[in-house]
């Protein structure tokens, strides 16, 4: 659910949301799936030079060398073999050239009967230009075959492996066109957009497909109590959350203020409520459905609570019917159906349904248009849609209903922020950055708002004073795990200190064992020092725990990259930079 992730943020220049996109150690903006492969951080888009071209042209002169001649000449006769494999290769360019294929494989085939087999270099080049006339025949399988030839005498061809990758994704042979394709990217030092692309696009196909089976079979998983608190924290018109009131005690309880029962036998919903003041969450679920299957007082609470407790879990197939049910009671507390269209509208976003996500929310503001808490998390909504105009018009909204609320100060400042950062202007980025300064002085209990500020002063490189605010942070909630690893990732990015960045995500997965963020984190990390075999086994425990089928799907796609390069520097030797 939004309101109980890691921070959010909004799109970045490739128009993705938030839990589609990897992260990438040193940089403050996160970027596409594929920038997994980005260890080499400094270089320019500027040298990217001819290489973000498409690669359909064969090697070679297109038209035979001066002084070559066509094969019909009697002088070819007095040219050596690779003489003459050269110049019916030329002979193919021209073809290729002319756009008639089938004469251009004619003549390489030619030029690799005719080749020595000990000049390798040469034979490769002769197998890549036919592979590309191949293509232009869309005859997959022979590219393949005349790439693996071209690799196998010369295993560092970048044209050979990435035109068998681009084969072999047709094909749907998604896992050994990830290997090939990370082969290149790794050989080309990640400068070729159009390799990366396709890498990304298929760790995203790999991610999905995987992340559709592992997500339904899945064990339900209670979060951690850290996180449980976060996320209803974050409403402040929530009902359910609220602690039990005089008229809602259990029946044993008023007996011993001496007050008549005014629920008779024993409620579900009341047990529910009591187990959660004692957060003793994993009781929640079995009793709210005691309560409704009895028809009891509290069906409606009990619905929407059963539902919250669902999401929590991850569990939003059996979430919805609970939440429709609380939506179209028509006699039930404006403030329940309100809340569960807040919680409709976000689950449906981590399903990528952002137009039902919208209705919903615009639906709560008709229904319950004081409700600050919808404009709280509409706001959030609309950062994640990359509309931080009208972000910013419900943060606003919110706190006109609700003065008080430090959070919704703090994300209309990250808000403003992120817009003006994107959109290079640095005198609105002071004004954002000054923002800040105000929300902290007039909240100073508010930790969400130091995290904030600590992620724009991040991107501004003010690395002490950021570490000075997530210093404030958990001071203030010690026992949030997020904002250790946001530490542990500053101290990296300001120090290069490894030891302490790995420390301090080490001590967030001693708080919260259950810190999805934290594994992902580490198998990050480790991916870049090159410790491959552990990035994959903490990419693993992420996967376990993930909130959502997107979330695990992005999880996935970091485990595939890791394992794609173990399997490149088993084949090639080759390995990326390591931190």
């Amino acid at each position: 659910m939004m309101a109980a992730s890691k921070p959010v943020e909004p799109q970045s220049g490739s128009g993705l949301p938030r839990w589609q996109l990897a992260l990438l150690v040193g940089t403050p903006i996160v970027l596409g799936v594929g920038a997994v492969y980005l260890w080499n951080r400094s270089r320019s888009k500027g040298k990217l030079g001819k290489k973000n071209g498409e690669r359909k042209t064969p090697e070679g002169s297109a038209s035979p060398v001066q002084g070559q001649h066509e094969a019909t000449n009697p002088e070819l006769e007095n040219m050596s073999p690779l003489d003459r494999a050269q110049s019916a290769k030329n002979k193919g360019n021209k073809y290729f050239k002319a756009g008639k294929y089938e004469h251009a494989i004619k003549c390489y085939t030619e030029a690799i009967s005719l080749c020595p087999k000990e000049q390798k270099t040469d034979l490769s080049t002769f197998y890549q230009n036919r592979a590309a006339a191949y293509e232009q025949q869309m005859k997959w399988t022979e590219v393949i075959q005349d790439c693996s030839q071209a690799v196998e005498m010369n295993p560092c061809y970048v044209k050979a492996l990435f035109r068998r990758a681009k084969a072999l994704e047709k094909l749907d042979k998604k896992r050994e066109c990830l290997e090939d394709v990370t082969a290149v990217c790794i050989l080309e030092v990640f400068q070729n957009q159009q390799s990366m692309l396709l890498a990304d696009k298929v760790l995203k196909q790999l991610g999905k497909e995987k992340a559709k089976d592992k997500y339904k079979n899945r064990e339900p998983l209670m979060p951690s109590p850290q996180f449980i608190k976060s996320y209803f924290s974050s409403f402040t018109d929530d009902i359910i959350s609220q602690p039990l009131q005089k008229g809602e005690k259990k029946d044993e309880d008023k007996d011993k203020e001496g007050e008549a029962s005014e629920v008779t036998g024993s409620s579900g919903y009341l047990k529910a409520k009591q187990y959660m003041e004692e957060e003793n969450y994993d009781k929640i679920i079995s009793e709210c459905t005691k309560e409704i299957e009895s028809g009891g007082r509290y069906t409606a609470e009990a619905l929407l609570l059963r539902a919250t407790f669902y999401l929590l879990i991850g569990n939003a197939t059996a979430a919805q019917p609970d939440l429709d049910r609380v939506i179209n009671m028509e006699n039930a507390s404006v403030k329940l159906r309100a809340n569960a269209l807040i919680k409709r509208g976000s689950m449906y976003m981590q399903q990528q349904q952002a137009h039902h996500s919208t209705q919903d929310f615009n639906m709560a503001a008709e229904i319950d248009p004081r409700n600050a808490d919808v404009y709280h998390h509409r706001g959030q909504l609309k950062i994640l849609l990359d509309q931080v105009e009208e972000a910013v018009g419900d943060f606003d909204e919110c706190i006109k209903l609700r003065p008080d609320s430090a959070l919704a100060q703090a994300q209309k400042c990250f808000a403003l922020y992120r817009q003006a950062y994107t959109g290079n202007n640095p005198s609105q980025v002071q004004k954002a950055m000054d923002g800040f300064e105000d929300v902290i002085r007039r909240f100073p209990k508010c930790a969400e708002g130091y995290a904030l500020y600590a992620q724009a002063l991040t991107d501004q490189q003010q690395f002490g004073k950021a570490d000075e605010m997530y210093d404030k942070c958990i001071e203030l909630e010690p026992d949030n795990a997020t904002t250790y690893v946001h530490k542990g990732l500053l101290q990296l990015q300001w120090k290069q200190d490894l030891e302490m960045g790995l420390e301090l995500i080490s001590k967030a997965i001693e708080i919260d064992n259950k810190c999805d963020f934290a594994y992902e984190t580490m198998g990050t990390i480790e991916v870049q020092r090159g410790n491959l075999d552990k990035a994959i086994d903490m990419f693993n425990k992420a996967i376990n725990l993930a909130k959502s089928e997107m979330e695990m799907a992005h999880l996935y796609s970091l485990c595939d990259a890791a394992y794609a390069q173990t399997e490149v520097a088993k084949k090639y030797g080759l390995k990326p930079p390591t931190l």
